[in-house]
């Protein structure tokens, strides 16, 4: 088995990747990263809220019309409808200053396309981490969750395996996710980890964890989302409280 790991600082942070293959030796593999890497900055150049010409950027401040944008801006534009209609609203890319930000879906979208271009050419175990959203193939892939007050401690395990998987909390960032409805910081959960076959998704719905915290159960019992794991760590009681078909292992 041949195995390459690497960090790809885009987006304002690193992308580790690391990929093992018995079908492609280390410079086939690194050919297929160098165009996952390409993938990545044009998500970058098409995507971003900081990047003035982008298409995100242009239709914000009402220079380019969604129909009018590249297929890729159209695909995030769609996903994002759908994750604001799954969680009645608790994800809403349009309720910020500014207008339309998909910041909350790209990661994970993002993630899991280059996971998959990654295993069609060949790579049977595929770690795609976009600053904690995860798009694994092959696995098990064993996931730790960190306890969001102390971060050397690992409070969850999962076993996951061809599935993604994102988790938003107040680590890095801080106090940083606002609710839709109210336009101040969401006080829903602690911390928030979905589990489920859509990157984009489960990205979104981690956030939406973070703004409903228990009052997500109005969404998360959807039969559409029966494929999905939702584990949260409550805000104000030093529990957690889980649904879905990934119990994890601690």
């Amino acid at each position: 088995m041949n195995r390459v790991e690497r960090e790809i600082a885009v987006w304002g942070t690193e992308i580790y990747l690391d990929v093992s293959s018995t079908k492609l030796d280390e410079a086939e593999i690194n050919r297929v990263i160098a165009g996952v890497e390409a993938f990545f900055f044009d998500v970058d150049d098409e995507l971003s809220t900081f990047k003035e010409n982008s298409s995100v950027s242009r239709i914000r401040t009402g220079k380019l019309k969604i129909d009018d944008a590249p297929e890729m801006v159209q695909e995030v534009w769609r996903g994002c409808l759908r994750a604001r209609e799954l969680t009645n609203g608790s994800f809403d890319p349009w309720s910020v200053e500014g207008g339309f930000d998909p910041s909350g879906f790209v990661k994970g979208w993002a993630a899991q396309k280059a996971a998959d271009m990654l295993y069609r050419a060949g790579c049977e175990m595929v770690q795609v981490n976009a600053a904690g959203d995860l798009a694994l193939r092959g696995g098990p892939w064993k996931i730790g969750i960190v306890n969001p007050d102390n971060k050397s401690e690992i409070v969850q395990v999962f076993q996951v395996t061809d599935e993604n998987i994102a988790t938003s909390g107040h680590y890095e960032k801080g106090a940083h996710i606002k609710d839709p409805h109210t336009g101040v910081i969401a006080i829903g959960a602690k911390s928030g980890t979905v589990i489920g076959p859509d990157g984009g998704l489960t990205d979104a719905f981690a956030t939406a964890l973070m703004v409903d915290g228990t009052e997500a159960a109005q969404w998360i019992g959807n039969p559409e989302l029966s494929d999905y794991t939702f584990w949260a760590i409550n805000r104000h009681e030093n529990t957690a409280w889980s649904t879905g078909p990934n119990l994890g292992i601690s």
